[in-house]
């Protein structure tokens, strides 16, 4: 049997998706101040909209929030961030977990 293969949405949809997710990301480092709780919730609505419209987040939006209990990441307050070799490890005082990200040094 063949591999279904999924509709994407229509460009429309796409765009205004990416826009409320960056609008969301960017409420979730505002409230993050006076309200941790409701940023996560932020982070939890960014990632709904992006699975339902299979929008991509951009590689800076991946990264300010946890891959493992899904927290919005405020290095110094809620994270830790550590340059290791060739790659970025980011522990998350939450769930205590580790998510490491490669990057070329220049």
């Amino acid at each position: 049997m063949p591999k279904r293969k999924h509709k994407s949405k229509p460009k429309e949809i796409q765009e205004i998706a990416k826009e409320r997710i960056e609008e969301l990301f960017r409420q979730a480092e505002n409230a993050y101040k006076s309200d941790p709780k409701l940023s996560n919730r932020y982070v939890q609505l960014a990632r709904k909209i992006a699975m339902k419209t299979k929008v991509k987040m951009t590689s800076k939006q991946r990264r300010m929030y946890c891959k493992h209990c899904y927290c919005f990441l405020m290095p110094g307050k809620n994270s830790r961030v550590r340059l290791t070799g060739r790659t970025i490890t980011c522990t998350c005082f939450e769930c205590k977990k580790h998510t490491r990200m490669g990057y070329k040094k220049k």
